[in-house]
């Protein structure tokens, strides 16, 4: 997972040029040429301009002034700020998009397809919450009390320091259904969704929410729960008012909560409906602030618990109120239904039956047909019965929910670093990106509950097996963001805002691994192998042939902005050369942010992941050029080939001792952290600064890990060449990269292994087992596995033992602690660290128990 944006070490923008201007024929080489002065008969010069008449002498004085006052008028106010505007055009050509058809105009992508989508749970950062694929939707959502140390403590956003036992889905199909269990200290809530399309619905159809309450004491910590105080809340980022529902907000069955009318979805109502005695209040606000519900949560309570010493809401609302928090207040066990209903101010639109249809007994009924078509699809898609025990399945399920259930909506416009010491004419130092929607799966509803583009390509992997329409729409959604450059901001901040802001900007010099050609290349095989039904074919070309001018720029963009000083040679821009704080500067645009490079970067630098990025690239482009018979074929055959050349890149990048493919740049090994005293006025400090003990020079970049193996895992080592024996010595070497919990990030040789970078930057990818990588690793073991050679039956022992580690851990650790992580740790049995729950490319753990891998 790589983190946000830093500034680049060096900004490759040219300066503008005046060519293809309009210049002044007197201005052409730079300096003001003299007109010839033609003397006309009987011009006296100054002899008669002394005689000439006073009064026209005064008249033409004073239209003298008056063009000079124009003129500089013209000056100040048209002139400079026309320059201006040119300067920041030029500043402000990042944020162009690239004038091609849009993906998401694609008429696959409209009509039924489009309504279908249009409700979800589409708000992962916040543990339970449902809105609309447009930009400013009705949100919906839970809140509720926890407890700790005798305190209540409110539960909104999706965060690890509330500490939940456990969270997350236990079915989602991605479109109309789910179910979750969340554990806060001995409350379990199970939270499910559903929605349908029924006679007199409005646009987008109705959709119901049941939230079930009950106590799970399992340790001494948890708090046997008398009453809980549950929220649910509906707000109109449009800003539309909401009405509430009744008189005298007393809870008997059934009741409206609150009503209005969109130009979306017509005439809506919101009721609640349970069995169980429940007491009910509500908040009104008039507020834009939406981020700031749990605030105005904690404010209504304290506020009202001040004035009568009761934990309730106040029963009042402010005028025009566009957000309304509902508390649900009741012993446990309870539950109760929430539904909400389109189109009510429609003739026929049968409110009653369907408010009917989604709640009670035929809500229950509904679910239960729900959860049983999510087993019966899991079963299909993947193959596992009778494979695993009930414990892995459980993980296997969890793992493609969740990803699934993280699936978000996001509008907005990301912010773009300008170039170092550029300022457009406001004083911003960064562009605004055009207004942009996103629909994307997510790494992490707690740590990263946004959008990055090269963990995307990897959900895909999952999320096209599951639904592959889906799967476009979210490919589609990323595509169109691509500006005129070929660029994609590769960590997508739209309408967040509890995002730390030195992860805001996008640095339109640094890219990102381009993985969404890890499935597109899937796509153009299984279009060329007759996989997809018919229908499903047509969609995918008529996508293909839509995205082919944005996949081409995409991979211009790194042609052009990426490639090293020699030919078919490439490095990640972005390092910082100057730095005296990194132990190494870390790499973020690459995606394995601190993994060691030459520990002085400059534009000597050859990166081999990105080179072999750059083949995937190049081979899906060949193959997508061939499917369309486009005029380009010859292209990208000859990038194909050049790339592909084995020879050529074990000349740039082969080790020939261990045969480890490594980077190539300025380095020396010889740098360490030390901590450096200085005074400060009468105040010592000190500080941790990098230390080079020796000159650094050009030469192979001497660590074995992820990235060494990257020829190995993109299957370009011919079968039967003995550099393939020693990447499987690598790899089965325990004092290398070998664990029981999988491949470590770095081997332990490595002088890097498990190093801090800085003070506060502990090691990420110097050590820790990974899951991305670790599936591409199986992937290409399972290939040579296939393969004729002399190393096939080696390779087969390797793919069972890695296999069954890494699914064994990843089931150990979700069975001992409820998540699934963002990485595992080596040198402690192989736990989870990091994020949690991390259900993005954890998820391929699914992949791995069904022997699902792409073909090399």
């Amino acid at each position: 997972m790589a983190g946000g944006g830093r500034s680049s070490a060096r900004n490759r923008v040219k300066s503008s040029s005046m060519e293809g201007s309009e210049v002044d024929p007197l201005l052409r080489d730079g300096k003001p040429k003299q007109m010839p002065r033609k003397v006309k008969k009987g011009d006296q010069g100054f002899i008669h301009f002394i005689g000439a008449n006073l009064k026209a002498l005064l008249f033409f004085s004073l239209g003298l002034a008056g063009l000079t006052a124009i003129a500089s008028v013209f000056y100040y106010y048209v002139l400079i700020p026309r320059s201006d505007m040119v300067h920041d055009r030029q500043l402000m050509r990042v944020a162009v998009p690239l004038a091609a058809p849009r993906m998401m105009d694609l008429p696959q992508f409209q009509g039924e397809h489009r309504e279908s989508l249009y409700w979800g749970t589409y708000r992962p950062h916040v543990y339970f919450g449902i809105r609309a694929r447009t930009p400013r939707s009705l949100l919906g959502g839970l809140m509720w009390l926890g407890m700790k140390n005798g305190q209540f403590f409110p539960r909104h956003f999706c965060q690890d320091s509330d500490d939940l036992k456990r969270y997350g889905w236990i079915d989602h199909n991605g479109r109309d259904y789910g179910r979750q269990e969340l554990v806060d200290r001995g409350l379990k809530l199970v939270t499910s969704f559903i929605k349908m399309k029924g006679d007199g619905s409005g646009y987008g159809g109705d959709w119901a929410v049941r939230v079930e309450a009950d106590n799970e004491k399992s340790s001494s910590d948890d708090v046997e729960w008398g009453t809980a105080h549950l929220f649910f809340y509906l707000a109109d980022e449009a800003g539309n008012p909401l009405s509430t529902g009744q008189e005298g907000f007393t809870f008997s069955d059934q009741m409206l909560l609150t009503s209005g009318s969109r130009k979306d979805v017509g005439g809506w109502e919101l009721r609640l409906s349970s069995k169980d005695s429940l007491e009910t209040h509500f908040s009104g606000f008039r507020t834009p602030h939406i981020h700031n519900l749990t605030e105005l949560l904690i404010t209504a309570l304290s506020f009202n618990a001040q004035r009568i010493g009761k934990l309730e809401l106040p029963d009042a609302a402010e005028k025009f109120s566009n957000i309304l928090l509902f508390q649900i207040s009741a012993k446990l066990p309870f539950k109760f239904d929430v539904a909400f209903v389109s189109g009510t101010d429609l003739k026929d639109s049968k409110v009653e039956e369907r408010i009917e249809s989604l709640t009670g007994t035929t809500l229950s009924d509904r679910l239960n047909e729900r959860q049983k078509d999510f087993e019966e699809r899991y079963t299909s898609s993947f193959n596992l019965e009778n494979k695993f025990d009930a414990e892995s399945t459980l993980v296997g399920k969890t793992a493609i929910a969740n990803l699934l259930g993280g699936i978000g909506y996001f509008y907005g416009r990301s912010k773009i670093a300008l170039p170092r010491g550029s300022t457009l004419k406001n004083g911003d130092t960064f562009a605004p990106y055009w207004p942009s929607a996103l629909f994307t799966a997510v790494p992490s509803r707690s740590f990263f509950p946004r959008g990055f583009l090269w963990d995307e390509g990897f959900h895909q992997l999952l999320i096209r097996r599951w639904d592959i329409g889906l799967c476009l729409d979210i490919i589609g959604h990323w595509l169109d963001l691509i500006n005129e450059d070929g660029w994609i901001p590769r960590e997508q901040i739209l309408g967040l805002n509890k995002v730390p802001q030195e992860f805001v900007l996008q640095h339109p010099t640094n890219g990102n691994p381009p993985t969404l050609f890890l499935v597109i290349r899937e796509l153009v095989k299984g279009i060329k192998g007759n996989k997809f039904s018919a229908p499903q074919t047509k969609e995918i070309s008529a996508f293909l042939e839509r995205a082919f001018v944005r996949l081409e720029a995409w991979t211009r963009w790194f042609n052009k902005t990426q490639s090293g000083k020699d030919p078919y040679s490439y490095y990640w821009h972005g390092r910082d050369n100057v730095t005296t704080r990194e132990l190494n500067p870390k790499t973020l645009s690459s995606g394995l942010d601190d993994y060691p490079r030459a520990s002085h970067p400059d534009d000597h630098e050859r990166h081999v992941d990105l080179r072999c990025w750059m083949l995937l690239a190049a081979e899906c482009m060949h193959s997508i050029a061939e499917l369309l018979q486009t005029e380009n074929q010859q292209v990208y055959r000859e990038m194909l080939q050049q790339l592909s050349d084995f020879e050529l890149l074990n000349q740039m990048h082969l080790d020939d001792a261990t045969g480890a493919y490594f980077n190539f740049g300025n380095h020396t090994e010889k740098v360490r952290l030390k901590w450096f005293m200085e005074m400060r006025g009468e105040i010592r400090t000190q500080e941790l600064r990098r230390e080079v003990l020796e000159t650094p020079r050009l030469q192979l970049v001497p660590h074995v890990g992820y990235v060494s193996l990257f020829p190995f895992m993109m299957g370009i080592i011919p079968p039967g060449s003995e550099i393939l024996g020693k990447q499987l010595e690598l790899i089965y070497n325990r004092t290398s990269l070998w664990t029981d919990y999988g491949l470590r990030s770095l081997a332990r040789t490595s002088s890097m292994f498990m190093k801090r970078n800085t003070e506060h930057d502990p090691p990420y990818w110097r050590g820790p087992v990974w899951m991305n990588m670790n599936y591409m690793a199986l992937s290409a073991l399972h290939h040579y596995s296939q393969e004729d050679g002399p190393y096939k039956d080696k390779a087969r022992t390797i793919y069972d033992e890695l296999r069954g580690n890494l699914i064994r851990n990843i089931v150990q650790n979700y069975n001992k602690t409820g998540f699934l992580w963002e990485q595992y740790d080596p040198k402690n049995k192989g736990k989870g660290k990091g994020a949690r729950p991390f259900t993005g490319w954890t998820s391929l753990v699914l992949l791995m128990m069904a022997e699902t891998y792409p073909d090399l």
